[in-house]
């Protein structure tokens, strides 16, 4: 089974420019973690997620090695957020994002995402981005196709 047998396409994409809160009103309304960031001409530059919005509210590593149980002002980090929120997706995205090609098996995509600790992957075919697989694309593809062929 090839990637193009589970991956999602008409994915919807976002904009350097973008603020970070329009890409997750996005990610909220279409069920999705991540969105891949495009030029204008569609080409793939990266790609947002909503751990990428979340990051930015924790405090620094050092808070926590240094004062384990003092450091963690959630309150503080909690009203922080609507400051997050205005930041552009370009501040935040992952830029160039491991990706897939449509005919990569299925089971090369859940490699990556196992070694890399990754939900979803872009698709991209010659330089063009034509959709995202996630784990589980994977995972539904695996069950129906093993659950066809059981006896």
């Amino acid at each position: 089974m090839i990637v193009r047998d589970v991956m999602s396409t008409g994915v919807v994409t976002a904009r350097r420019t973008d603020t970070l809160r329009s890409v997750l009103i996005k990610m909220i309304g279409r069920h999705c973690g991540a969105i891949p960031v495009v030029n204008d001409d569609g080409k793939l530059e990266g790609l947002v997620s909503v751990r990428d919005a979340m990051i930015p509210l924790y405090p620094n590593m050092g808070d926590y090695i240094h004062d384990n149980v003092g450091g963690r002002d959630f309150v503080a980090m909690e009203d922080g957020f609507g400051k997050v929120l205005t930041k552009t997706v370009e501040e935040v995205m992952a830029p160039n994002p491991l990706t897939v090609s449509p005919n990569d098996p299925i089971l090369k995509a859940a490699s990556y995402m196992g070694l890399k600790n990754f939900r979803r992957i872009p698709v991209q075919e010659n330089g063009n981005l034509v959709g995202m697989v996630s784990i589980g694309d994977i995972n539904r593809g695996l069950f129906f196709k093993t659950t066809a062929e059981t006896p």
